[in-house]
């Protein structure tokens, strides 16, 4: 082959040049990012407008935060929470087994309770219970005045108030489990208990915990309004010091404050508690 006809042979590696590929331009949000701004310079304002304003005292603020009275008004209302929720979740666990139970007359008595307590407001229970000598003034011979103190008038009603709630929680929770698993246990031959504790309520914990979370966090805020019958929490406590100072507005936010970090504690907790819960499932980060 001549040389000239080689010079006419395109070259093997020689590919002709591909067209431009259109580029891909990110849409513009300009009405997000305009949203965000005007957001952060609101948010930026109000938190000036907080630390700037003299009414708000942050020494005195600083001064009480940590004070014995204050400490221990803290203390009774986080003893208040737990014993609250754990017997709430007690007889609210047995309210939610009476609802689901086959017997007529339990199912009755549970769907009652819950109807009961659910409607009358809290502050109305209390007040009631506190009052309760006016009805019964003796119980077995003792007078109720003597037998309730304005401690076991705050746990009688917040307990029986978060009962009905957490019946229906709980409830809510062992109805999430699907019928067949259990079906499926019970073919397997295990027993009543070994189903109950290893197939129903790992499942159902995933449907309790969020809700019940919340319960405590509501429990824990809701525990200031036993201050209407003189128990000593941590509300009581900032009042009583500013019915003395009267700086209102600084024992107050010492209150705010104190409820933020408490709450802010027990929501971290609730996270990973339902993370341990969620483990295996699309949930689980």
């Amino acid at each position: 082959m001549s040389s000239d006809t080689l010079a006419k042979v395109p070259a093997a590696a020689e590919k002709p040049e591909p067209a431009d590929a259109p580029r891909i331009v990110p849409q513009r949000r300009y009405g997000q990012w305009a949203a965000a701004v005007a957001v952060l310079a609101l948010l930026g304002l109000a938190v000036n407008s907080v630390l700037r304003n003299r009414a708000f005292q942050w020494d005195v603020v600083a001064d009480y935060f940590t004070s014995d009275s204050v400490l221990r008004g803290l203390w009774l209302t986080l003893w208040l929470t737990a014993v609250v929720m754990v017997l709430g979740f007690a007889l609210g666990t047995l309210l939610a087994a009476f609802r689901l139970s086959a017997n007529p007359v339990l199912r009755a008595v549970g769907w009652g309770y819950v109807w009961l307590f659910r409607s009358i407001p809290i502050l109305v229970q209390l007040l009631l219970w506190f009052n309760i000598g006016a009805l019964y003034p003796q119980v077995f011979g003792v007078k109720t005045v003597n037998l309730l103190s304005p401690v076991a008038v705050a746990i009688v009603g917040l307990t029986l108030h978060e009962a009905a709630y957490a019946a229906e929680v709980v409830r809510g929770g062992i109805l999430s489990v699907d019928r067949g698993q259990i079906e499926a246990a019970q073919a397997l031959g295990l027993s009543r208990w070994r189903r109950w504790w290893r197939i129903v309520l790992p499942q159902a914990m995933r449907a309790i915990v969020p809700p019940a979370g919340n319960m405590l966090i509501g429990t824990l805020k809701g525990t200031s309004i036993v201050s209407v019958i003189a128990v000593n929490d941590l509300l009581f406590s900032a009042q009583l010091i500013y019915h003395r100072t009267y700086q209102v507005i600084p024992l107050l936010m010492v209150a705010t404050l104190w409820y933020a970090v408490v709450t802010s504690v027990l929501g971290v907790g609730q996270h990973y508690v339902e993370k341990y819960y969620a483990r295996g499932t699309e949930n689980a980060r």
